[in-house]
């Protein structure tokens, strides 16, 4: 058994001090993907940082209508906050359909958005996995990959990001808050996440370390609407076999404002910018939300057992945009 050294700091300077950007130290917060991780030997820190007691837990309507959420809210208070539920439906859509009652009221926020890839093969240690450990190679390129990406990917890494939070914040444009050596910044969630290329090991953009403290959800446009839908093997708490977060804002029936991200689908939220730009200023009907989802759609490249994904996430975002634009769909 590995030894494991514990500190629950004080304030966000003694976090930062524990953690020292130390390859093997950890950040703690609901620990409900951390600790099974720790469970599989998958993840063998030596220290763990014990976040949760910082005041890193409000939920904050911010002057600009922008709100706030602190990086160890749960999701289960993320989900029925008045304010998020009421602006922004898709987020208590994505959290609701992404776990259990007794998970959600452990996780937590910026938790969500950092738990790793579900990939058999990253959670098996006697299969090869580039990014459990580089250069011992990708098992799911010529293995089972039915529920891998088909965006995206590389040929060192073909895993998916399971977060459903996050592929609604990408759709809303929401930034991530990180504090750390070298002061505060706030990344867009849509850059939030690393595509794998050539280190598929190293999945987001921050820094030796850096913490995130907060997720800042930007106001939406008077009159939008918004909606999250998945689809998965079972009606459980399962992981998206692909996910559609969406936004619509329509002035006198035609798109003043679109957003649509995948879930399931990339190793990051993906979204869907050529589907974006085809819709917008546009009297939108089946028939142009057909073309505009197939757009983005053309460049998918399956792999051997999941080019199901593409007709799956096709009809999912057409299901949803359509809905959305009060279009009545295409045969009916």
């Amino acid at each position: 058994m590995k030894p494991v050294a514990y500190v629950r700091p004080r304030n966000l300077a003694e976090a930062a001090a524990a953690h020292g950007g130390r390859p093997e130290a950890r950040y703690l917060g609901g620990g409900t993907n951390l600790v099974d991780l720790m469970r599989l030997g998958v993840e063998r820190p030596d220290l763990l940082v014990d976040i949760t007691r910082l005041p890193l837990d409000a939920i904050e309507e911010q002057p600009d209508g922008s709100v706030r959420v602190g990086a160890t809210v749960r999701n289960s208070d993320l989900a029925t906050h008045p304010a998020l539920r009421d602006r922004y439906p898709v987020l208590p859509q994505a959290l609701l359909s992404g776990a259990s009652g007794q998970l959600r009221n452990m996780a937590t926020t910026a938790g969500n958005l950092l738990q790793r890839t579900r990939c058999g093969y990253f959670q098996d240690l006697s299969r090869p996995c580039n990014k459990r450990v580089p250069g011992s190679g990708c098992g799911a390129i010529e293995g089972v990959n039915r529920e891998h990406a088909v965006f995206g990917h590389s040929s060192l890494c073909v895993a998916t990001h399971p977060s459903d939070l996050a592929v609604a914040l990408a759709a809303l444009d929401a930034l991530v808050e990180l504090e750390g050596p070298g002061g505060t910044r706030a990344v867009p969630v849509t850059e939030f996440y690393r595509l794998p290329q050539d280190r598929p090991e190293v999945d987001t953009v921050m820094r030796p370390g850096e913490i995130v403290t907060a997720v800042v959800v930007p106001s939406a446009p008077e009159g939008s609407v918004s909606r999250y839908r998945k689809a998965r093997d079972r009606a459980g708490h399962t992981f998206a076999l692909a996910s559609v977060a969406a936004l619509v804002h329509l002035e006198r029936g035609v798109v003043r404002e679109v957003a649509l991200a995948f879930g399931g689908l990339a190793h990051r939220p993906w979204r869907a910018r050529r589907t974006e730009a085809a819709l917008l200023g546009t009297a939108p009907t089946a028939e142009t939300i057909e073309r505009a989802v197939d757009a983005e759609l053309a460049d998918a490249v399956p792999l051997r057992h999941n080019a199901y994904k593409v007709e799956l996430a096709r009809g999912l975002a057409r299901e949803v945009l359509e809905s959305l634009a009060q279009v009545r769909p295409a045969g009916r």
